[in-house]
């Protein structure tokens, strides 16, 4: 049987179901206000406590204040209250050298290095022919003073920029190597990054790769070309002690590999995850095997997981180093630059490797002296490469 609803009690139902959903939005509203107002007060007791020492300082101070280093120092402040490992302040000169060094050109000495567990600096690689090799530094020099300045006293990031400079000037550099200690001088310039080089293998191509900036993907693409006209029927690509680089570069990369679909999304503070690139059907049909370590970083671990995803290669080496996160570089209106960490990025999968790495499909490790000099190191003797090789042989044998 139909119930009728008086018009009375219709009009009462709708007023009550107005003010619900009106004590709701002004609940929530109120909320927003509430944040928005704390947002704002913090703010304001951040400015008034600066402007309070700027105020004291200018009253009483004996010297005279540099406007321009005093600005950086604020601004070098601020992000280092951050907490943020990855967040940094460049004044002019760095923001360009920064941009010069994503497009694959810098002024420095020629070299790749890390932080050692010790703090000081670690070098990774030595460009060919670079200042730095001329003047005879080596993969697995541990760097610990730079010009009067001790890297421990400084910390890593800020002793790695001494390391760079205005072209023609020279830098001194305190080396640990083999328990001696030894001074080197290297006169900086304007280097060409190489960031891939490649060779034939018996019928595998082997490609390595050192960074990914914006040069890398072409250079990358003619590489494979060119190794699959000279017969190459599998591909084994090395990005051990790659830091990383642009996620731009990467996905261009990835693109050019893997068939059509997703390869690489990205996640906001609010949880919020948005594809960023997406791959064609044109792809590469070879057989592929990434080499990986635990300098493996960043855009290095992007392009080992989606290769991986997509079941086109399987991981040889050891853990990779875990930084599933995203770095955005803000320029200033005075041609200064803030970089700072914005989103988690995610491969194909959508499972974030950040804090934990990449887990090779086979394990294998190499002596701690094997890894100091991995770049000198024959095929022989080198057992990440030959697993690789008979990981790529087993897999065109099953075919």
């Amino acid at each position: 049987m139909n119930k009728k609803i008086s018009l009375g009690a219709a009009i009462c139902f709708m007023a009550i179901a107005a003010a619900i959903a009106f004590t709701v939005t002004m609940a929530y509203a109120r909320n927003i206000f509430n944040e928005r107002i704390a947002n704002v007060e913090e703010r304001a007791e951040v400015y008034q406590k600066l402007s309070e020492i700027d105020q004291i300082v200018r009253n009483s101070y004996l010297n005279e204040i540099d406007e321009d280093e005093l600005m950086n120092s604020i601004a070098d402040g601020y992000m280092a209250g951050l907490n943020d490992d990855y967040a940094y302040y460049m004044d002019q000169e760095e923001y360009r050298e920064y941009q010069m060094e994503n497009a694959g050109e810098l002024i420095g000495i020629g070299v790749t290095v890390t932080q050692d567990e010790s703090g000081y600096i670690r070098v990774l690689e030595v460009m060919e022919d670079s200042p730095a090799a001329q003047s005879g530094l080596q993969a697995g020099d541990l760097i610990t003073r730079v010009g009067e300045t001790d890297v421990l006293a400084v910390g890593y990031e800020e002793a790695s920029s001494m390391i760079r400079g205005e072209e023609g000037t020279s830098v001194t550099l305190t080396v640990h190597r083999d328990q001696e200690e030894l001074t080197f001088e290297v006169t900086r310039r304007t280097i060409e990054t190489e960031t891939v080089s490649y060779r034939l293998i018996g019928e595998n191509g082997y490609v390595k790769i050192t960074n990914f900036h914006s040069n890398t993907v072409d250079d990358f693409k003619a590489a494979v070309e060119d190794l699959i006209s000279q017969g190459a029927t599998g591909l084994i690509f090395d990005v051990r002690n790659n830091p990383g680089g642009l996620l731009d570069s990467v996905a261009q990369i990835l693109d050019y590999l893997l068939p059509e679909g997703d390869i690489v999304s990205s996640t906001n503070s609010q949880g919020e995850t948005e594809v960023l690139y997406t791959s064609d059907a044109d792809c590469i049909d070879l057989p592929m095997v990434v080499l990986c370590n635990g300098e493996t970083a960043s855009a290095a671990e992007l392009f080992s997981a989606g290769l991986r995803d997509y079941q086109k290669a399987e991981l040889v080496g050891v853990n990779t180093f875990g930084k599933g996160i995203m770095q955005t570089a803000y320029s200033l209106s005075d041609g200064s630059a803030v970089n700072f960490t914005t989103h988690y990025y995610n491969p194909p999968s959508g499972v974030n490797f950040h804090g934990v790495g990449l887990k090779p499909d086979y394990e294998v490790q190499l002596t701690a002296e094997q890894e100091l000099r991995l770049n000198e190191l024959s095929d022989a003797e080198d057992a990440q490469l030959q697993k690789a090789i008979s990981v790529l042989d087993s897999s065109k044998a099953g075919a």
